[in-house]
C-alpha cells in the first residue's frame, strides 16, 4: 500500500546517513601533522599552549573562531519533535 511517506528503515537510512557524512566532514578538519608556530592565516603566533593543546594546529584563535563561524551548519529542521516543529 503506497502511501507517500517513506517507511521507518528509510527514515533511519537518511538520518545515519547524514550523520556519516556530518562525522566525515568534522574528523577531515581536525588538524594534523605538526603544528605551526606562526598562523597560516594572518601570521601572528601560535601560543606553545595551544600547540600543545590542539596537535597540528594551524590558526590563532581569532582565526578559528572566524573559520568555525562561517563554517556552522544548521539542520533545516528539529529532530527532536518539539511542537514548533511540528508546526512548520
Amino acid at each position: 500500500m503506497a502511501s507517500g511517506w517513506a517507511n521507518d528503515d528509510a527514515v533511519n537510512e537518511q538520518i545515519n546517513s547524514t550523520i556519516e557524512d556530518a562525522v566525515a566532514r568534522a574528523r577531515g578538519e581536525l588538524p594534523h601533522g605538526e603544528s605551526l608556530h606562526e598562523c597560516e592565516e594572518c601570521g601572528e603566533p601560535i601560543p606553545e599552549a595551544r600547540r600543545k593543546a590542539i596537535p597540528g594546529v594551524r590558526l590563532c584563535i581569532a582565526c578559528q573562531q572566524n573559520k568555525d563561524s562561517k563554517n556552522k551548519t544548521h539542520a533545516g529542521y528539529n529532530r527532536r519533535g518539539s511542537k514548533d516543529s511540528q508546526l512548520r
